[in-house]
């Protein structure tokens, strides 16, 4: 496997994705690795050609998987990038994806006790049980 870079791809489908890449060989085809590969849409200021910032998408939504593999015979072009910025962008997107995944498991140990139907349910039934003993 060759070092690691990052990129620009654009697909024979036509979508653009930038990634952290990974170039390997496997019999006789060479597969891409793609580590968190996202759509990047440049976005402008209304009535300006002034870029105002970058909105960036995961490529597969409904994937929670990090690193992604695609034949290379599926892209039409690559182009390694030394834009410091988009690299930067990109490992904050990994980062904050890291972050978010973590914060959505909550367990007893961080305060989870029961859903909120579970909840509503339990309060019920004591409410139940005082207004009983209160007759």
């Amino acid at each position: 496997m060759e070092d690691d870079f990052y990129a620009s791809l654009k697909l024979i489908s036509g979508e653009e994705v930038f990634a952290k890449v990974a170039a390997c060989d496997e019999d006789d085809r060479t597969l891409l690795l793609l580590h968190s590969p996202v759509m990047v849409q440049q976005i402008k200021l209304p009535g300006a050609n002034i870029t105002a910032g970058y909105k960036v998408e995961p490529w597969l939504k409904t994937s929670s998987e990090d690193i992604l593999v695609v034949d290379m015979n599926r892209i039409m072009t690559m182009v390694e990038c030394h834009d410091l910025e988009m690299i930067s962008i990109h490992q904050r997107y990994v980062q904050d994806s890291a972050e978010d995944s973590m914060r959505n498991h909550i367990d007893r140990r961080m305060g989870y006790i029961s859903s909120v139907k579970d909840a509503k349910l339990m309060l019920e039934k004591l409410y139940q049980m005082e207004s009983r003993d209160n007759s």
